[in-house]
């Protein structure tokens, strides 16, 4: 299904906003300052093979690529093995499936939210760090109490996993792309720390093994030590970017954000004067 949605994909898809058929000028002009406003330099280039990789010699890649490889373990753990958790409280099949409802809508709920106060303050870093302490709580909770014994505190958890494991996703790969102004290398990057996120729900899957039952504590430590990580270094990366926001702001004696800043005035990127990162 993958390939044949990809093949047709290929030919509806528009290529940039110039181009999408469904946009009236006034939307395409609206979708190329958006574009622009989240730093990029320019927008509908050629691909230039050589572009594609030109941040991977970066070191905020080596980060990047530890972020994108331990978020998704979490996301996996909940979204794949969630009624297997739940039925660890004893309920038969139906129930169980049926328990397994309200934790994802209150995780969507909480996505949106989330998203939306990221968006809206121009801020990812702690954004993505309270999502993932609210699931490694849950996680915690549920490795450490007796679920039979407070099947209340153990379905609390579950809640508190599904709220915060699936917020990364989508605050990860925007707070990355927001801070590459080439679009080929964008590209290229994203491909690549999605796919370390596939790879990341392999451990999740290797670890949540019929033996731990009922309990899936090796599963259950395996993933929170996965979130600790991706908190250490989500904190590192971004306090780093918010420290040279400011100390640029204080060499120009100017008070600058990223989204204040013309992309045509960022011709050599994070080393032009005027940059500021997307903290």
């Amino acid at each position: 299904m993958t390939i044949i949605v990809s093949i047709m994909a290929f030919f509806w898809l528009p290529a940039a906003p110039d181009s999408a058929w469904f946009l009236t000028t006034q939307e395409k002009a609206a979708a190329k300052a958006r574009s622009l406003r989240d730093s990029s330099g320019v927008v509908g280039t050629e691909f230039n093979l050589r572009e594609c990789f030109q941040i991977w010699k970066n070191w905020k890649f080596f980060p990047w690529c530890v972020i994108s490889f331990t978020y998704p373990v979490a996301f996996i753990t909940t979204s794949n093995f969630l009624p297997q958790i739940v039925q660890r409280l004893g309920y038969s099949v139906v129930k169980t499936n049926l328990w397994t409802v309200a934790p994802n809508a209150v995780g969507f709920v909480v996505l949106l939210c989330v998203s939306y106060s990221s968006d809206r303050l121009r801020e990812h870093t702690f954004h993505i760090v309270f999502a993932l302490c609210i699931s490694l709580t849950g996680m915690i909770i549920l490795a450490a109490i007796d679920v039979l014994r407070h099947k209340g505190v153990a379905y609390f958890a579950c809640f508190m996993m599904a709220a915060g494991a699936y917020i990364p996703s989508c605050l990860v790969h925007s707070w990355h792309n927001n801070n590459n102004l080439n679009e080929n290398s964008r590209a290229a990057t994203t491909g690549l720390l999605v796919g370390l996120g596939n790879l990341g729900g392999i451990l999740s899957a290797a670890t949540f093994r019929t033996e731990y039952a009922p309990k899936y504590v090796p599963t259950l430590i395996a993933t929170s030590c996965c979130n600790a990580t991706c908190i250490v270094f989500t904190l590192w990366l971004g306090v780093w970017m918010k420290w040279e926001n400011k100390r640029r702001n204080r060499e120009m004696g100017v008070k600058l954000r990223a989204e204040d800043v013309d992309t045509n005035e960022l011709d050599h990127g994070e080393r032009s004067e005027k940059w500021r990162y997307f903290t």
